[in-house]
């Protein structure tokens, strides 16, 4: 009899045990699928929409908390995605380098701060209280990073750039002095917002801010320019020429210049935006949908002030999974203007961006 109660003790466990089994199983299969499609890391379907951020997406509380994440920049390195962005406020006598933040395997995160790339000695001569506006490009096995020196609302500036092997280390990062420079009285643009990119078997830089617009020159290895300066972008008649942070893609036949415009860095006041013009060529015209040419104030908005989402803009774009990551900063209208980090995706129809709302 004992037994008997054993054995059906036994039976009744080992059922239990297998029934355990497949639940857990089959728990950690769903998961798995949810992972793999919120990674974007081509074993489900990548993140499409307006991702759901979380970690250090930007945060500031005084005296406690700064973590700055204006002008996002993006790169994927294997596994992993890191975002560069302009760096902590300062002073002239110490200005703030630029930041980086780590996702593992995702793009929504979690995001960890990394910290701040030292600001090199050079860029003191062009009174900065912190770096600007960065961009990364991988060329061979180093990563190139690129950013701007300046003070607000001067064109004694100079975009700079740096090299690594190992993008999320910031003591990795070698600096190589200026690529750009623009000085008053001498240029007519702003050699700030450099965004660098291959086309048509060449580098290029395409940078500039208000003053003369959007300019365009060929790269001379990774570290100079050569030739011919473009002009792509401008808002005549509109004050102060308020264009800047280009991006240029190719997709398809054609190139896209993105630019922000208005006014940024005032916080919930900040009327930034983003817009778009192409071209099938590089160095231009770029139009916009409606065939004005982006150098005689066209554009078209993809992006603007909508929700708690303040002056969008300072943006970049990875193209990865098939997809097109538009990354840029606003300000938090439920946080009192803290400036935070958006990733969406970029919608197309009929060959013209649209961003997913």
């Amino acid at each position: 009899m004992n037994q008997k109660k054993w054995l059906a003790g036994s039976g009744l466990a080992a059922i239990l045990s297998v029934v355990l089994f497949f639940l857990l199983t089959s728990l950690s299969f769903a998961n798995g699928i949810n992972n793999d499609e919120r990674k974007g890391n081509g074993k489900g379907k990548p993140p499409e929409g307006v991702l759901q951020m979380y970690g250090d997406t930007g945060e500031y509380i005084p005296g406690e908390i700064d973590d700055p994440v204006h002008d996002p920049a993006i790169i994927r390195d294997g596994n992993n995605y890191y975002v560069f962005s302009t760096g902590i406020l300062r002073s002239p006598e110490d200005p703030g380098g630029i930041f980086i933040r780590k996702s593992e395997g995702t793009l929504e995160g979690p995001w960890e701060s990394i910290g701040e790339i030292t600001s090199p000695d050079w860029v003191y001569d062009y009174s900065p209280s912190h770096l600007w506006a960065p961009q990364v490009v991988k060329s061979g096995n180093r990563f190139y990073l690129y950013y701007a020196a300046s003070s607000f609302g001067s064109n004694n500036s100079a975009i700079g750039v740096a090299s690594s092997k190992t993008p999320g280390d910031p003591d990795s990062w070698e600096d190589h002095g200026p690529v750009v420079t623009s000085q008053r009285g001498q240029e007519d643009y702003n050699a700030i917002d450099p965004h660098v990119f291959k086309a048509e078997g060449q580098w290029w830089i395409v940078f500039g801010s208000h003053f003369s617009g959007i300019k365009l020159q060929q790269m001379d290895g990774m570290t100079d320019t050569v030739g011919e300066v473009y002009t792509l972008a401008n808002r005549p008649g509109v004050a102060h020429n308020p264009v800047e942070a280009p991006t240029i893609i190719k997709k398809g036949k054609f190139y896209y210049l993105f630019t922000s415009w208005d006014r940024c860095c005032a916080g919930l006041d900040s009327t930034y935006k983003i817009a778009v013009g192409r071209s099938e060529s590089v160095t231009g015209p770029y139009l916009d949908k409606d065939g004005v040419p982006l150098e005689e104030g066209g554009g078209t908005i993809i992006l603007e002030s909508e929700g708690n989402q303040i002056g969008p803009g300072g943006q970049d774009i990875l193209q990865a999974y098939g997809r097109d990551y538009l990354v840029h900063h606003y300000y938090d209208g439920d946080a009192d203007g803290v400036i935070r980090m958006q990733i969406r995706t970029l919608e197309w129809e009929d060959n013209w961006p649209s961003a997913a709302r």
